[in-house]
C-alpha cells in the first residue's frame, strides 16, 4: 500500500499525463478528483469551457475528454496498475463521464497500453506540411486496430469519397468564416503570445502553423478572419491521408469511446513515426456531418477527420497546472 504522500505524487503525476490529450480548440474541458479510500478517480466535465456555437451538443467536449480518459489509463498502466473504467457511472450526474479504479500495482496489467505511454509526451498536433510518403498497409490495419480496441472504427478515405470529404471541410470551413458567434468563439480561443506571454490553454498563434499556399491538405485556419503578422506560407500535400472515425451509434457513451480511440489511434501513431491534426469542420454542421458517412454502407457516425502522415509533430500547446485540473479526498 502506498503511503499518503506517495500515493498524491502518483495521482499527480498520473493526471499530468492525463491531460495532455487534444481537446477542441484545447478548451481542456475536464476536472479529474480522486478519492484515496477507494483509489478511484472520477473523471468531469467543466461545462464552463463548452462551445455552444461550434459544439452545442458537447460531443466535441466528450471526445477530448475521452482522450484524456485513454491517457490516464495509459498512465496508470505504465506504473504497473490495473485499471477498471465505467462510463457514465450515474444517470442523475451526466457531468460525471467516467470513474476509473486503481486496483493493486502487483496485479497484471495491459501491456499493450503500457506501451503507449512513451508518445503521450511527444505527441502534438501537428498544422505543418506533410510529405507524399504514404502510410504502408500494415501501419494502417494497425491503426484500425487500436480503434477497434476502444470500440470505434477507423477507415482512411480512397478516392472518390476522399475528394467528397475535401470538399465538405473546404465549405464547412467557408460556413463558419461566415458565423459571427462561432467566430467569436475561436477567437476566444486563440491566443496572441506577444500580447499574453503565459497562457495555459487555447491554441498559441505560433501552433496556428504556416498559411497554405498550395495543395489540399484540409487545415483548420486559427486565424480566422484575422492576421499574422510575418505568418510563413507552405505548399501542403497534394495527397493528404484522411481517415474517419466513427462509432456505431450516437451517444454520449459513444463520444467517451471515439476519444478514448482517438488518442489511442494518436498514440500508436507517434510511435510509428507519424504526425497527426484534425479537420472537424464539417462534423460540426449536422447538415453536413451525415454526408461524411461510408458511401457503400451508409452507417456509422462520424466524430473527428484525422489527417495522418510523415512530417514534424506541432510545438508543445499550453496545458493548465494540475492543481486547476484535479481535487483529491480522503
Amino acid at each position: 500500500m502506498f503511503t499518503k504522500t506517495l500515493d498524491d505524487m502518483l495521482v499527480k503525476t498520473l493526471v499530468a499525463d492525463a491531460v495532455t490529450a487534444p481537446s477542441m480548440h484545447n478548451a481542456q474541458p475536464w476536472h479529474f478528483g480522486y478519492a484515496r479510500g477507494t483509489r478511484t478517480f472520477a473523471l468531469s466535465a467543466d461545462l464552463e469551457r463548452a462551445m455552444p456555437h461550434a459544439d452545442p451538443t458537447t460531443r466535441g467536449l466528450h471526445l477530448g475528454c475521452g482522450a484524456a480518459l485513454l491517457n490516464l489509463r495509459v498512465s496508470a498502466s505504465h506504473a504497473g496498475h490495473r485499471t477498471s473504467t465505467a462510463l457514465l457511472p450515474d444517470p442523475h450526474a451526466p457531468a460525471l463521464l467516467a470513474t476509473v479504479r486503481l486496483d493493486d500495482p502487483h496485479g497484471r496489467t495491459d501491456e499493450f497500453l503500457a506501451g503507449l505511454h512513451p508518445a503521450l509526451r511527444s505527441r502534438h498536433t501537428s498544422r505543418a506540411p506533410f510529405t507524399e510518403r504514404r502510410i504502408p498497409e500494415h501501419l494502417r490495419a494497425a491503426l484500425v486496430e487500436a480503434a477497434a480496441r476502444e470500440g470505434a472504427r477507423l477507415s482512411f478515405l480512397t478516392t472518390p469519397h476522399l475528394e467528397t470529404v475535401l470538399d465538405l471541410i473546404t465549405h464547412a470551413e467557408g460556413y463558419n468564416r461566415m458565423d459571427d458567434g462561432r467566430e467569436a468563439e475561436q477567437r476566444r480561443w486563440t491566443r496572441d503570445t506577444a500580447a499574453e506571454p503565459v497562457v495555459d490553454d487555447g491554441i498559441p498563434d505560433y501552433a496556428f502553423g504556416p498559411r497554405k499556399r498550395t495543395g489540399s491538405a484540409p487545415l483548420r485556419d486559427f486565424a480566422g478572419r484575422g492576421t499574422v503578422p510575418d505568418r510563413a506560407a507552405a505548399d501542403f500535400e497534394v495527397r493528404p491521408q484522411l481517415a474517419l472515425l466513427s462509432t456505431p451509434e450516437d451517444t454520449p457513451a459513444d463520444w467517451l469511446r471515439a476519444g478514448q480511440a482517438l488518442e489511442r489511434v494518436l498514440l500508436l501513431a507517434t510511435l510509428q513515426g507519424l504526425a497527426g491534426s484534425f479537420a472537424t469542420q464539417p462534423v460540426e454542421w449536422p447538415d453536413l456531418r451525415w454526408i461524411l458517412r461510408d458511401p457503400q454502407s451508409g452507417t456509422g457516425k462520424v466524430h473527428m477527420i484525422l489527417r495522418l502522415g510523415y512530417g514534424p509533430q506541432g510545438p508543445r500547446t499550453p496545458r493548465r497546472p494540475v492543481d486547476q485540473v484535479l481535487t483529491i479526498e480522503p
